[in-house]
């Protein structure tokens, strides 16, 4: 929120600095940040008069000037096409700052002449975007300080703009008014009084207004205005210019001047038809879906079911709160305006913005809130600065629904400040701050105003008074001795899952990474994200535009950074959020790490390889049972496109159950992100992981057995498309309680076995519990096994059957 100290003098009566504004704003929760000052900026800056102009001896469009200025007479060369004998201008004497050029001035020769400093052009100096010659002022003494001299003749040069935050329980204070009224519930100035008018109108207005059942509630709670014909919508003149200017808006026309500035001046959006645009009468309704309006952005909107529009009977006119339309919108030949003042759903002008995408002042003040009560009276003040400004003839007010019923009062306990916040406030000075915030106080009850939507309750009420009174009073006290215990965990199973994940990861070896959320189009599309509904509204550079979709995409980057500077060998991981959609909780927690190069550094005894897809494999099997998952998944294919489609696997609980994906990367995707292989990589989602049916945190004791184990070592021939793990699965299902471990240690292609065919090899260790196998018992598990792995894969013993 934006406003100049001459704007806030309109409403506070005081003769406090900027600097003391600023710092009791602050101190009240309205956080200023940042002061803009153009008389601080232009202190340096003196007055002089060209006494002689001369050409340049050796450039045709420069002049050598003889100039009066404060230490006398001084030479300076000018480019300026109006520089002559005899005007008056702006001097920026040597060792200058001038802003608008970023230089400080210096004496220096130009095309062999010396230059003693500078005659300064509106630009230059930061006071417009005037820049075809340098500044003529008609009056001025030599070597007056041009700041002075602004003061007097164009005081709106020098305001300051004061730029303070606003949290959103703070509606009120997005209007200069309101932010006054803290100022003076402080002490810092006296309220002016409020400017009121009662419009009377000439005719009957012909354009009727109408709500529709299902829409007055949830959607517009009353809608007003009224027609003035007549008009002339010109420039509109340069105290409103310029107060608009000072806070960052661009004037446009008198009458949507009026409107902008009512949107700061009282927190209250208006809005404007060109009524000879309209065709009938206005009628406000929800959208079935599939409208469409060309905004006075000039943009094209799409309406869903179910939004708030203001319609004639000719289409849709206007987002209701948010924008206007282009074709009834107010252009130089508006002759008659229909004037319009409506109170909304707040909730609704939440959503139907947020899914149109369109962020105006108009529905930032809409969905936090405005006052109700000030609707018709609004609407008046709006028509007087109109009938001023542009003349014309008002119609009688045309209503639809009704002002909301917002009154509302809570227990003012004067006891509760000291037991809430620890202040000793006198309860004289609590009500005589509430009062002067606009509370109405009846006995021991306080009477909200309607302008503060975000009281709501006794607390609310203490809130208030510690505010105003300044919470710099507090005084620290030592806290009271609490009784001794084991304190509850902070950390939810979930943020334990992510320390476990780092540390595991780090022991690895693995370097872990804290890339941006942000990334380019072009690699959130190749991991399947880049949609709309992940699009930065303003994003900060071209090539973070989009929500990260996974965090490889990050690492690949960061691997390609490292590459380019020498580092070929990588071992990179993150724990963070990918998005899936741009709503709150549209996010998913992942755990991903990368293996780019070889394992290690070149040597004698050829230690060093290339890494694989069991390196990416055996890395998140550890974390994922380190972090809780279940031992014993399955492996399955059909993963993300962006791995490499015969050499990754999915690591799942079930079918649907997906705890993660590794595999080796796509060739595609390392040359679209300038990754030189091999590289191979993981992702796992801890969030999928079942949560321990037990949440104590003590362990149970191991199960040792105490007696000795037995290992026989099979092999089957199979199909070459069988996979290991299934033979893996079929030999531990066999017998559950006496299988230990299962373990592929060959594979052999070729010789005898036939065309199309493979031989696997595997141990099989069985751990005894109850007592010394004998050998028809490891007979009977061997046995079993068998049948297992032949029912499964359709496999044999190698030996006894083909081959």
């Amino acid at each position: 929120m934006k406003f100049t100290l001459s704007w806030l003098k309109e409403h506070l009566e005081t003769t406090a600095s900027v600097d003391e504004i600023a710092e009791t704003l602050t101190d009240l929760g309205l956080e200023v940040e940042s002061i803009s000052d153009p008389a601080a900026r232009l202190k340096e800056f003196t007055i002089g008069k060209v006494l002689k102009a001369e050409p340049h001896p050796d450039a045709d469009r420069l002049r050598v000037c003889q100039v009066a200025t404060a230490d006398g007479e001084t030479q300076i060369v000018c480019g300026a096409p109006n520089a002559r004998e005899g005007i008056t201008v702006v001097i920026a004497k040597p060792g200058v700052y001038v802003p608008g050029i970023d230089t400080t001035i210096g004496v220096g020769k130009i095309r062999g002449v010396e230059s003693h400093g500078m005659m300064c052009s509106e630009r230059e100096m930061e006071l417009s975007e005037e820049h075809d010659g340098i500044i003529e002022l008609p009056s001025g003494e030599v070597g007056e300080r041009f700041t002075d001299w602004l003061a007097v003749n164009d005081p709106a040069r020098v305001d300051p703009v004061i730029e303070i935050a606003i949290t959103p329980n703070r509606p009120d204070a997005l209007g200069v008014r309101g932010i006054a009224m803290d100022l003076a519930a402080r002490g810092v100035g006296t309220m002016k009084p409020a400017k009121t008018v009662d419009i009377e109108g000439q005719f009957t207005c012909p354009i009727g207004v109408t709500i529709d059942p299902d829409t007055s509630t949830g959607g517009c709670e009353i809608f007003a205005g009224r027609l003035v014909r007549g008009v002339t919508n010109g420039p509109s003149p340069d105290w409103l210019q310029n107060r608009l200017r000072a806070i960052g808006l661009r004037p446009i026309s008198a009458l949507v001047d009026i409107t902008n500035f009512f949107t700061y001046d009282r927190n209250r959006p208006l809005h404007v038809f060109d009524a000879d645009k309209v065709q009938g009468n206005l009628r406000i309704h929800r959208t079935k879906g599939g409208e469409m309006l060309m905004g006075l952005d000039e943009k094209e909107y799409t309406f869903g079911p179910g939004q708030v529009v203001i319609s004639d009977d000719g289409g849709i006119e206007s987002i209701g709160g948010i924008m206007g339309g282009l074709h009834t919108g107010c252009t130089g030949e508006t002759v008659n305006v229909f004037l319009e003042a409506a109170v909304w759903d707040h909730i609704q002008i939440a959503t139907t913005g947020r899914a149109l995408r369109i962020n105006s002042d108009a529905r930032y003040r809409n969905e936090r809130g405005i006052d109700p009560a000030f609707n018709m009276e609004a609407l008046d003040l709006a028509t007087q600065m109109i009938l001023d400004l542009c003349g014309g003839v008002p119609s009688n007010r045309v209503v639809a629904g009704k002002v909301p019923d917002v009154s509302r009062a809570y227990r003012l306990d004067p006891a509760r400040v000291q037991s809430l916040v620890g202040m000793d406030i006198p309860e004289s000075e609590q009500r005589q701050t509430l009062t002067a915030l606009g509370f109405r106080l009846e006995g021991n009850m306080a009477q909200v105003p309607s302008w503060r939507p975000d009281i709501l309750g006794e607390a609310d009420l203490v809130e208030e008074v510690a505010r105003i009174a300044s919470l710099t009073r507090l005084q620290g006290r030592p806290m009271a001795r609490v009784s001794a215990g084991v304190p509850k965990p902070i950390l939810s199973p979930l943020q334990r899952r992510e320390q476990i994940a780092r540390r595991t990861a780090a022991a690895l070896g693995y370097n872990e990474c804290v890339t941006y959320s942000f990334i380019d189009h072009a690699a959130a599309t190749l991991f399947g994200g880049g949609d709309d509904g992940t699009m930065l509204a303003n994003p900060i550079s071209s090539d973070m535009s989009h929500m990260r979709p996974d965090l490889l995409p990050g690492l690949l980057q960061a691997a390609a950074r490292n590459q380019a500077r020498g580092i070929m060998d990588l071992a990179l991981c993150e724990v963070g959020h990918a998005f899936f959609g741009g709503e709150p909780g549209e996010q998913r927690l992942q755990v991903s790490g990368i293996l780019v190069g070889r394992t290690g550094p070149k040597d004698v005894q050829s230690t060093s390889r290339a890494v694989d897809v069991f390196d990416a494999k055996a890395d998140a099997e550890t974390i994922l049972a380190a972090i809780g998952a279940p031992a014993k998944v399955q492996i399955l294919r059909d993963g993300p496109d962006w791995f490499h489609p015969g050499r990754h696997g999915r690591i799942c609980l079930g079918p649907s159950k997906v705890l993660g994906v590794f595999g080796e990367l796509h060739p595609r995707i390392l040359r679209t992100l300038d990754v030189k292989g091999p590289a191979v990589a993981f992702t796992l989602y801890p969030e999928e992981i079942p949560m321990p049916r037990k949440s104590g945190a003590t362990r149970g004791a191991p199960e040792i057995s105490g007696l000795q184990a037995v290992e026989r070592d099979f092999a089957f021939v199979v199909d070459e498309r069988v996979e290991a793990l299934s033979l893996v699965n079929a030999a531990a299902g066999a017998d559950k309680t006496l299988i230990e471990d299962v373990r592929i240690f060959d594979e052999f292609v070729g010789g005898g076995l036939g065309e199309g065919k493979k031989s696997l090899a595997m141990t099989v260790r069985l751990q005894p519990r109850e007592k010394t196998l004998t050998d028809s018992d490891i007979e009977t598990v061997s046995a079993k096994i068998i049948e297992k792995v032949t029912k499964a894969t359709g496999g044999v013993l190698r030996g006894q059957g083909p081959g």
